[in-house]
């Protein structure tokens, strides 16, 4: 694991599409038992190298009902994004992850963690790219349904603030989805 995590952060890929440049941002270990798929790094995450270093993070933490150490314990919870270098701005916020990091590194790092119980995706892209043909008509649907896609993946909206708005006009989320997430990461996770 250890030589593929560097391989990863060493990629150059992308490079002449990268505003910033190459900067990967993955957390992964064997041991893991939850795997986090998000969209790609945005520029404070970018600057610190630290996955969901931001606001997004802080409530996707929320979500899940987990401390920060528990999040940032590789050995549990590994962070992959979809696409692992922030990819620039776009008109209505960050461009989407490029689609090269997702077919050249997801299988190598999924494979090198066999204690996976759980994984969690976030966004379109992921579920997209993970859910295939069974991913539902809107996100919104998708996240709705996420007892369709249990016990090995668990859809969810972004976790970014610009979001509150999906979440004030879906009010089940909170009510009837979270809950089971949490329940299912603290299972996972044995935090009962």
């Amino acid at each position: 694991m250890e030589r593929l995590l560097s391989e990863i952060r060493s990629c150059q890929v992308c490079k002449s599409h990268l505003p910033l440049g190459p900067r990967p941002v993955v957390a992964a270990h064997p041991n893991a038992r939850i795997v986090i798929i998000g969209q790609a790094p945005g520029t404070k995450v970018h600057e610190t190298g630290i996955p969901w270093d931001d606001p997004s993070g802080r409530q996707l933490r929320k979500w899940l009902k987990i401390s920060d150490s528990v999040f940032y314990d590789e050995s549990k919870i590994a962070l992959m994004p979809m696409g692992f270098c922030y990819p620039g701005r776009g008109t209505g916020g960050d461009l989407p992850p490029r689609s090269e990091c997702a077919p050249l590194w997801h299988h190598a790092l999924l494979t090198g963690m066999p204690s996976l119980e759980l994984i969690i995706l976030i966004g379109t892209y992921s579920q997209h790219y993970y859910l295939g043909k069974n991913v539902k008509g809107t996100l919104t649907e998708t996240v709705k349904r996420h007892q369709d896609f249990l016990p090995k993946y668990f859809p969810l909206p972004h976790p970014s603030p610009r979001n509150r708005f999906w979440q004030s006009k879906n009010p089940w989320f909170g009510k009837e989805v979270v809950p089971v997430l949490q329940k299912r990461v603290a299972g996972i996770l044995d935090l009962d």
